[in-house]
């Protein structure tokens, strides 16, 4: 997704605009009940309205003061349904996005005999198959049954770069609302309408299938247990008060009920959990729960695989070793012929690595009459014939065996040089002749820049890597140490990752990883957070948690950083509200009593004016903290890969001593404000 327009978010005016009505019809009981901190507080403001009201019909004095009372409380009740009314915003403004990709469109839908119909895509249910061309938009969610082309994902992802999509292997996968660019495709469809990629996306985003995660349930019930604590605390206070000659009026109770109770985490604990699921939306990874989103955030165990994650994935040829009598260029010669018909990655930069060492360029071979030999991964070798001459260049055993079928044995420098490419992380090929091994050459793998720092970040956090790769251990071994990861598996096949995730969460411990074939699936299903590939098989995405739209496997450290803002970001705020009803206990109390009491004048520390400007302006502050810290809730707290003991530390010298501080300044210089105006 564009970068500018999510930064603009916070500011834009048709959000704020939009958030604003929304407050007021959040105002319903029949939605606010759900919570129930700010529920109370509404009650409270319905009750001083009416006893409002009534003084105002009856021509009780002080009903300025009251008024002053119970808008604030109102506006207390708005400002948090302000604030869960942006996160939501920011998510209703990319659920538009999507929805412009999911018109209806045509579908030429197969018949059994062959033939074609157009069908409306709204008609298309799973099973069905379709053909789309150039030019065509995928009417639905499917797999590539028959064909190759590029698509242009774009309505997704917001990446302007097509994709391959093609029948067969891991990258088969189409969403509905992507369009074909080149060539035609055979899709099988596996959703129905309704039930696509695109209408899971939009629901979630705008929070219609958002459940609250088992953490958040806790911490609600944490606080409604509070609430009921102070509300009984605040009740049976009248009493004593009527008895001590002090009976306080209505405005007060509830005034010292909401400044008591946790107000402020309250209001904005659910724009936390929204914001933090948008977060992931803005780097292009649908979860499919908040739960998934918190799990992130408690992972212990990273799963990575090595190609593509921790190294660039295409391994380059860097250096050719020729066995003895065989010159450098007649091996360079002869790996640049065998090739020319590989088309691999690994293949072209032998061809190059040729090119620029020794000079060999293009030349003509049509009057040598060759016979090329293409890779295949059944042979694992590739080559040319011509001239009488058999050149052949393939993995080191396979090209063993290919010469030993005709008495030929690796020299002994060459099966040297292979055991050291191995053992320093490289990948050796042998080239042969005739099936006579003129040399090695060494392939490496390129570690990312930047991994080890990420890895000794995340170790810093008490999370531990595991490097995932098909290589043989010798090789795994020296790509592991060049990364920094902590672990590895190699030789891994789909049922030993199950068993290592198995393995850890025997162990307790919670396991994230990637993945994008349907032999990832079970893994995937597995693991706590299971992070697919959008280009991936439609198998592993409905296995997964979340998905990746643009299919980054790197992305999953991302995926765990936005999972630890999420909490730091819950804890940071608890923290700061409990903290701050302190201040608002030294305002009321004393404001409270110490016309009857002169002695508990002593609490108030603030020295603050009349007991009216008091209780009015820790109201006022409690209302307007909510307001200061919306952005901060829809942001998240700055993350920092420390441990939990420094997080702690970190959040109690911030949040909590903040917390406690703060109120005291903010009560204080509304006091003065206050008074100077005369509200009270």
């Amino acid at each position: 997704m564009p970068t500018p327009e999510k930064s603009k978010l916070l500011t834009d005016s048709h959000l704020i605009t939009v958030a604003i009505v929304d407050s007021f019809r959040k105002l319903s009981p029949r939605v606010l009940y759900k919570n129930p901190v700010m529920f109370v507080v509404e009650v409270g403001a319905v009750l001083t309205s009416i006893e409002w009201a009534y003084d105002l019909a009856h021509r009780v004095p002080g009903t300025g003061f009251g008024l002053q009372i119970t808008l604030w409380l109102w506006f207390t009740v708005l400002f948090a349904n302000f604030a869960e009314a942006m996160a939501e915003g920011r998510g209703k403004a990319q659920a538009e996005t999507l929805r412009k990709a999911k018109a209806e469109t045509p579908a030429r839908r197969l018949k059994r005999d062959g033939t074609t119909e157009e069908v409306a895509s709204t008609a298309l249910r799973s099973g069905d198959h379709v053909l789309v061309a150039a030019g065509e938009f995928i009417p639905g969610d499917g797999e590539v049954v028959q064909g190759v082309a590029s698509v242009d994902e774009s309505a997704i992802t917001g990446e302007s770069a097509p994709v391959i999509r093609e029948a067969g292997g891991d990258r088969s996968a189409v969403t509905g609302g992507t369009r074909v660019l080149s060539d035609e495709i055979k899709v099988l469809i596996t959703s129905n309408p309704g039930e696509t990629f695109l209408d899971r996306m939009i629901q979630l985003v705008e929070g219609a299938s958002r459940q609250k995660t088992p953490n958040e349930i806790a911490l609600n019930i944490l606080l409604a247990g509070l609430t009921i604590i102070f509300l009984l605390a605040v009740v049976t206070l009248q009493p004593y008060a009527i008895y001590s000659g002090a009976p306080q009026t209505l405005f007060v109770l509830v005034s010292l009920l909401v400044c008591l109770i946790p107000t402020t985490i309250g209001g904005l604990l659910s724009a936390i959990g929204i914001a933090g699921m948008d977060r992931l939306i803005q780097r292009n990874v649908l979860a499919m729960s908040g739960r998934a989103v918190e799990a992130a955030g408690d992972v212990d165990v990273l799963l990575l695989d090595k190609t593509g994650t921790i190294t660039l994935g295409n391994r380059q040829a860097t250096r050719f070793f020729a066995a003895s009598g065989v010159t450098d260029e007649d091996l360079a010669n002869a790996a640049q012929l065998a090739s020319l018909a590989d088309e691999t990655p690994e293949g072209r930069s032998i061809v190059v690595l040729a090119k620029q060492k020794y000079g060999l360029r293009g030349r003509e071979l049509s009057p040598h009459n060759p016979t090329f030999i293409p890779f295949t991964a059944q042979t694992r070798m590739s080559g040319v014939d011509l001239d009488g001459q058999e050149i052949r260049k393939g993995a080191a055993e396979a090209i063993e065996k290919y010469a030993g079928t005709h008495g030929q044995r690796v020299p002994k420098e060459i099966l040297e040089a292979v055991q050291a490419i191995s053992t320093s992380g490289g990948t050796p090929l042998l080239v042969a002749r005739n099936r006579k091994v003129l040399g090695a050459i060494q392939l490496e793998d390129v570690v990312k820049g930047g991994m080890r720092e990420r890895f000794e970040q995340l170790r810093a956090m008490g999370i531990r890597t595991m490097m995932i790769t098909g290589d043989n251990p010798l090789t795994a071994a020296a790509i592991a140490r060049q990364a920094g990861v902590d672990g590895f598996l190699a030789e891994a096949k789909p049922e030993d990752k199950m068993a290592l995730i198995k393995s850890e969460q025997m162990k307790g411990k919670l396991v994230a990883m990637t993945g994008d074939g349907t032999n990832d699936a079970p893994a995937l299903a597995q693991a706590d957070v299971g992070v697919a590939m959008n280009t991936g098989t439609q198998a592993a995405k409905e296995a997964g948690n979340m998905v990746d739209l643009d299919s980054n496997p790197t992305k999953l450290i991302e995926i765990v950083e936005i999972g630890k803002q999420l909490l730091i970001t819950r804890g940071a705020l608890t923290t700061f509200s409990v903290a701050n009803d302190v201040a608002k206990y030294f305002a009321i109390i004393p404001a409270m009593f110490a016309a009857a009491f002169p002695a508990l004048e002593i609490l108030n520390v603030m020295h603050l004016r009349t007991p009216q400007s008091a209780i009015l302006s820790a109201v006022i502050f409690n209302a307007l903290i909510i307001v200061a810290l919306i952005p901060l809730a829809l942001r998240g707290v700055r993350y920092r890969p420390v441990g939990a003991e420094a997080l702690l530390r970190r959040n109690l010298l911030i949040y909590g001593v903040g917390g406690v501080i703060a109120p005291f300044i903010g009560i204080k210089l509304i006091d003065m404000i206050v008074t100077y105006l005369h509200w009270a």
